[in-house]
């Protein structure tokens, strides 16, 4: 936490993984959050790191992680590498006592992501997770309206996730996302990862969670297809269904009240659905064109102790926890 006498103090950021997630959604979030700089960045591939650095006016790059995270210019940093790493740099940015935001998921697996938050928390240090959907003004509408009782009780919650196989898929192409060696359940831990955060925000946390997970298609290591139920802690069931080797794209998700319904989509563009006994009200809600940026404001505004962010290293645990029950590492 900042001191609230250095509430004008700039946090310098280092950005460690400088790949396409960075490039719009994420990396210009936090150049252009007041009070937040982003200083330096780290590739392995000096040409790459470099040409980064120099398109998005960033005064240094690294190619060693260990560098970037020792320096002493750099307050906080932005782990945006592939999840298999997360908690080998996790624990490096801890023992250097720095702020840390980590992409998601946390890690791969639920023991990794415990092992991250435990050490960010023994040492009180604060760990960000970035599940930004948490943040977004799209899903906070959503929560407006269940905390209004807009439907009434909440009864239940569905989502079915499907889309084709990619032609990277079908080819044979490498894909560190479809890999199983860092992630068991492919597009489900890449994709499924978000909605099922996104819930737990707005209903809650889980207490029991059972899922069956396989691979159908034969063509990648990891699992391309899941069906999973559980139940929230305040009594709310739920249930899901994920496949990736469907004839085509569908995102749909309904919350069911004792009053109402709402309907909507986690990542199509598509309009908010709340349906009652008033009738149906349509509302679409742009994202911003850095759609992480609430998510990195919101980290500035909990480290001047203006607010508590929604997404940090325990939910991030906790959603961790849920996608190993479904996918069968737990």
């Amino acid at each position: 936490m900042i001191n609230r006498s250095e509430s004008t103090k700039i946090i310098r950021w280092g950005i460690l993984g400088c790949g396409d997630v960075t490039e719009v959604k994420s990396g210009p979030a936090y150049q252009k959050t007041d009070g937040f700089e982003v200083v330096a960045v780290m590739r392995r591939d000096a040409e790459k790191a470099a040409d980064y650095a120099k398109r998005h006016g960033i005064s240094k790059y690294y190619t060693d992680a260990d560098d970037l995270i020792n320096d002493p210019d750099i307050d906080a940093i932005y782990i945006a590498t592939p999840p298999d790493v997360h908690k080998y740099y996790g624990l490096k940015v801890a023992v250097a006592g720095k702020i840390c935001c980590i992409e998601k998921p946390l890690a791969p697996n639920y023991q990794d992501s415990l092992a991250i938050y435990e050490a960010f928390e023994e040492n009180n240090i604060p760990l960000f997770v970035a599940y930004y959907r948490r943040a977004l003004p799209r899903f906070e509408q959503i929560k407006r309206w269940l905390d209004s009782n807009s439907i009434g009780d909440v009864r239940h919650i569905k989502w079915h996730l499907s889309k084709p196989a990619t032609a990277q898929d079908l080819s044979g192409e490498y894909n560190w996302r479809t890999d199983v060696d860092i992630a068991t359940g492919g597009y489900f831990d890449d994709l499924a990862s978000h909605g099922l955060d996104l819930f737990i925000h707005l209903l809650g946390n889980i207490k029991e969670v059972s899922g069956f997970s396989l691979n159908q298609q034969g063509l990648y290591s990891a699992k391309d297809a899941a069906v999973a139920c559980w139940l929230h802690e305040s009594g709310i069931t739920g249930t899901g269904s994920w496949n990736f080797g469907c004839y085509e794209r569908e995102d749909k998700v309904e919350i069911f009240g004792s009053k109402g319904k709402i309907a909507f989509s986690v990542f199509e563009n598509e309009p908010l659905v709340l349906s009652n006994e008033q009738g149906q009200t349509e509302l679409f809600i742009e994202h911003p064109e850095n759609i992480q940026l609430y998510h990195v404001n919101q980290m500035r505004e909990h480290l001047l102790g203006n607010s508590e962010h929604p997404s940090t290293g325990l939910t991030g645990a906790h959603t961790s926890w849920v996608m190993d029950k479904i996918i069968g590492n737990l």
